[in-house]
Order: C-alpha cells, then structure tokens, then sequence
C-alpha cells in the first residue's frame, strides 16, 4: 500500500510539473523602399524557431544565405500551405538560390537541430534575402 501512495504521489507531482512548448516567432518581411533585399538578425534558443514570411511572385529568383554561431543552424523555404519543404539547408547547405514556382507567401523557418535543442544551445545568426 506504502508503495502504491508514492507512485501516485510521484505521478501528481509529474503532471502538475511545468509544461513546455516550442515557441515559433512569426515576422512579416517587407523590404526598404526601392531595395530588393534586406539582411534581418535574430537568435533562437532550444527548439524555439523564428518563421518569416515573403510575398513573392512566380518566376522570381529568392536568394537567401543564413550566417550564424552554431554549426546546427539552418533554414527551410517553404510555399505557405505546403506539406514539405522546397529548400531544406540541413541537407544543401545554408545559401541558395530558389526560382519561385508560384506565386504567394513564401516561409522561410529558422531553427536549431534537435542535438543543438536539446542541450537548449542558442544561436545568434543574420539572414539575407534578395529577390530578383
């Protein structure tokens, strides 16, 4: 009987502990009047991510590079709706050069790896976008 109190005890004291969850910063891009590009900063920590949202038109070039301080930054690109990503950087590296298919907002998702995450690392990081 002992036994069975301090599971019970142990199992309250877990489900009334803290939750956590991921937090996604959301941010509309709009460029300098008369510019074509901008370079944004930011940090993430753990599994926190920073989405951004691009209007863009079908036929144009995004450009996009990702600079950052922790070898497990990256970004996807993404058309708003889509069940996968068009550019994933943890594969093809944190620059390329996207020709957008269709036209409407575009994410573009900056985050940590989950070995990064996990450890709650952080990342301070700029990220160009250009469209031509």
């Amino acid at each position: 009987m002992k036994r069975h109190i301090a599971w019970l005890a142990a199992v309250t004291m877990l489900a009334g502990g803290p939750t956590f969850a991921d937090t996604v910063r959301h941010e509309t891009v709009r460029f300098a009047r008369g510019t074509s590009g901008t370079t944004l900063t930011g940090q993430v920590r753990g599994y926190d991510s920073v989405q951004y949202a691009l209007g863009v038109t079908a036929g144009q070039t995004l450009d996009v590079q990702l600079d950052g301080d922790n070898s497990s930054l990256y970004f996807n690109v993404t058309a708003a709706g889509a069940s996968a990503a068009l550019y994933n950087s943890s594969i093809d590296g944190n620059g390329t050069s996207i020709t957008i298919p269709s036209s409407g907002t575009y994410l573009i998702d900056v985050y940590l790896m989950r070995n990064a995450a996990r450890r709650n690392e952080t990342a301070t990081y700029s990220l160009t976008l250009y469209v031509e």
